[in-house]
């Protein structure tokens, strides 16, 4: 296949790495390394969950903050006056749902998770990196839960992975770098399973329509991808003393 500016073929992942254990307070903590991209993604679990609930169980959400120095130059600290930016409550959204979508939250109990990513290096993928590092994270914690006999099996669905794919002069390609984002025809976010099942997907056309067999060859080149993130996830947490088995049923 034709290679890119970092000598990938199309269909190739950055290079992953997957720290655990990072901080000492969340229940979990991982750091997220995908190429030059770098997020610090902690699950902080607190008793008690929201309301509208009732008794229906308990609850997860996530945030998301770029350091001011994740780009090449600084930017304000966002949130500063409590609110933030559209962009910004757009992924905690997305990241919120993806991780959502591995945890049976009825079987959680009357607590709420809360996924906090940030982002110390961006170079594309930030968000991808977000829900690959968060389910990590998250599955630390539900880990913690359990060896206090507090959830039991069951209370992880499967694990979930994302990746980013676009179309770049006519040709999808896997997993974009800033640069190939930036100048993609079309980009799309994909959160999926191993088993080839889809989460969410995120994207649009940034000029032209692009074409039904475009977006399948795009859709199937992410799909492919999960398995191999999934196995880094899973390999990562047994090196942390995690058996993702006993999570499920």
């Amino acid at each position: 296949m034709t290679t890119r500016t970092d000598g990938r073929s199309a269909d190739a992942l950055r290079a992953v790495t997957i720290e655990t254990n990072i901080q000492r307070n969340p229940q979990g903590s991982v750091l997220y390394r995908s190429g030059r991209t770098t997020v610090l993604v902690s699950a902080a679990v607190a008793d008690g969950a929201p309301d509208w609930l009732g008794d229906q169980g308990g609850w997860l959400t996530a945030e998301y903050a770029m350091h001011p120095c994740a780009n090449p130059g600084r930017q304000r600290r966002e949130g500063r006056n409590g609110r933030v930016g559209g962009r910004t409550s757009e992924i905690q959204r997305l990241v919120g749902r993806a991780l959502r979508a591995a945890v049976a939250l009825d079987r959680l109990g009357s607590r709420t998770i809360t996924i906090d990513c940030d982002v110390l290096d961006a170079d594309g993928g930030t968000r991808t990196a977000s829900v690959c590092g968060g389910f990590v994270a998250l599955a630390l914690a539900l880990d913690g839960l359990r060896k206090r006999g507090l959830v039991g099996p069951g209370v992880l669905r499967e694990p979930v992975a994302a990746i980013s794919v676009g179309l770049l002069s006519g040709r999808p390609l896997l997993d974009l770098c800033y640069e190939e984002d930036r100048d993609a025809e079309v980009d799309l976010n994909v959160v999926g399973t191993a088993g080839g099942s889809f989460v969410e997907v995120q994207g649009t056309a940034e000029g032209a329509p692009v074409a039904r067999e475009k977006l399948d060859a795009m859709l199937d080149l992410a799909l492919g991808a999960m398995p191999e993130l999934i196995r880094l996830q899973t390999q990562a947490l047994a090196q942390a003393e995690v058996d993702v088995d006993k999570l499920m049923s």
